[in-house]
């Protein structure tokens, strides 16, 4: 009977020591004592107990490799336990070995098949396989849980690829039902709007954007022409001001906002940004330098005009355009006839099916009568 007693105390004491060494390492492990918890996990008794809980502390500091191999130990010594085949998976989805991710998500969707998150995380790595059946994915963890975000989201923004707006618009209204500041969804949403050149509703949804504190060059680029759309200059201003404040050497957004600005009949600023623009610019510049050049001959600085205007045209000797304007400039700076005259003259010559030459050739003979009045 004293030897049964000592032995059943023995068992007991020896359990305790097992239960009080894993709770000193779970207190570690919550504690973010993560390698200090690894180490106290490797003396618990029996292992398997403890493999997920290593998996776990390997992933917080960053070794994922090991991560993998307590997770693969932990379901060879639980094999029906799908929380830890579900965390395997994920990590290695996160650590693109897709297709082995793909094998263990198809094992838990077999399993538990209405589970929406098995076919959701499913979806993601076919996503990354590219293999066209992650929609099917995305569209059964839709079916099975109607307000699950992140798959509502995947839907939309592949139909909003495709130009199937009414799809899109069927599935962001479903989510924002259940979740109204789904911020992504407010996005696509608003991308919609945008490709459907709907810009007042547009402006609605990208400015609920910048309501919830998001901002971004692509939704103050979106705000800034979708404004000037709708004729809203100064507001355009403002957004393509900020889209600035991301990459202030953004030559196409420097352009825009020159283009606004000599809209809103601001020109010294549309002189300013044109003229930073086209600095930044390694392309053929000419109808870029066409506009700045309008926009000095406004403020009466045809000197100027002209040196720009030469420049249109040696970056694109073909461009009639650019030949014209300076043609143009030249009319309203010389006083010299024949100089004018002269200008016109090799236009038409040399531009003979240009769009511009009837208003070329009014302007010759309104000058030759002018010159003839003057002679007399």
């Amino acid at each position: 009977m004293m030897r049964l007693t000592l032995l059943f105390l023995l068992v007991l004491f020896k359990t305790e020591a097992q239960t009080s060494d894993l709770n000193v390492a779970d207190s570690l492990y919550v504690n973010g004592n993560y390698s200090k918890a690894i180490e106290q996990y490797k003396t618990h008794e029996n292992q398997s107990e403890v493999f997920d809980k290593m998996a776990k502390a390997y992933v917080a500091i960053g070794n994922y490799d090991a991560a993998l191999n307590n997770y693969k130990a932990s379901i060879e010594a639980n094999p029906e336990n799908a929380l830890i085949k579900f965390e395997y998976a994920r990590l290695l989805s996160k650590t693109k070995k897709f297709k082995a991710a793909t094998k263990v998500f198809n094992d838990l969707v077999y399993v538990d098949y209405k589970n929406p998150n098995y076919h959701y995380e499913l979806g993601l790595v076919l996503e990354q396989l590219k293999d066209s059946t992650a929609q099917n994915r995305f569209f059964n963890a839709f079916q099975l849980d109607s307000t699950h975000q992140k798959a509502i989201y995947r839907l939309a923004k592949f139909h909003l690829k495709k130009g199937h707006t009414k799809l899109v618009d069927k599935y962001i209204e479903t989510g924002l039902s259940s979740y109204k500041n789904n911020k992504e969804l407010i996005s696509l949403k608003a991308q919609s709007f945008y490709a459907k050149k709907q810009y007042d509703k547009a402006i609605i949804w990208f400015e609920k954007l910048v309501s919830l504190h998001v901002s971004s060059v692509f939704i103050h680029e979106k705000l800034g022409n979708s404004y000037s759309k709708i004729l809203d200059y100064e507001n355009g201003i403002i957004h393509f001001l900020k889209a600035l404040e991301f990459n202030p050497k953004d030559s196409n957004n420097l352009y825009m906002l020159g283009q606004l600005y000599e809209r809103n009949n601001d020109l010294i600023n549309a002189e300013k940004y044109l003229s930073k623009s086209l600095f930044l610019q390694d392309v053929a510049l000419d109808a870029e330098y066409i506009q700045l050049g309008k926009v000095l001959n406004r403020q009466n600085k045809h000197k100027e005009a002209l040196d720009v205007f030469k420049k249109a045209v040696h970056e694109n000797p073909k461009s009639d355009q650019a030949y014209f304007f300076l043609v143009l400039t030249k009319d309203q700076y010389y006083k010299d006839m024949d100089t004018k005259i002269k200008g016109y003259e090799v236009f038409v010559k040399k531009f003979p099916k240009s769009r511009l030459i009837e208003f070329a050739e009014r302007r010759i003979s309104a000058l030759k009568k002018e010159d003839f009045l003057k002679t007399d």
